[in-house]
């Protein structure tokens, strides 16, 4: 099981964290049950997720919100890049 740690949370990330609405939380399960991000770039993993939400985000209300993190493989553990969260309905499961 993943558990980062603090210095894991560079500033970048937890701005872009706070500006998305994804919790510390949310991306270690991410990380820990995710299904791998297709649209990770050459050299960067990423794995996704889906959370129930049901709750509003900027004034609208929506039920799930997928979060995908992104990361590399540094010696023997890795760095998180950023995290992005979409807010929907019936997002696609994988895995």
């Amino acid at each position: 099981m993943i558990r980062l740690p603090d210095d894991a949370f560079h500033a970048h990330l937890v701005a872009r964290m706070q500006q998305r609405g994804i919790s510390r939380e949310e991306i270690e399960t991410t990380l820990n049950s995710g299904w791998p991000a297709d649209d990770a770039k050459p050299g960067t993993l990423g794995k996704a997720w889906i959370f129930p939400y049901n709750a509003d985000w900027e004034g609208q209300q929506y039920p799930e919100k997928e979060v995908t993190v992104y990361y590399r493989i540094r010696g023997v553990g890795f760095v998180v890049l950023t995290a992005k969260a979409r807010y929907g309905v019936s997002f696609p499961r994988k895995g």
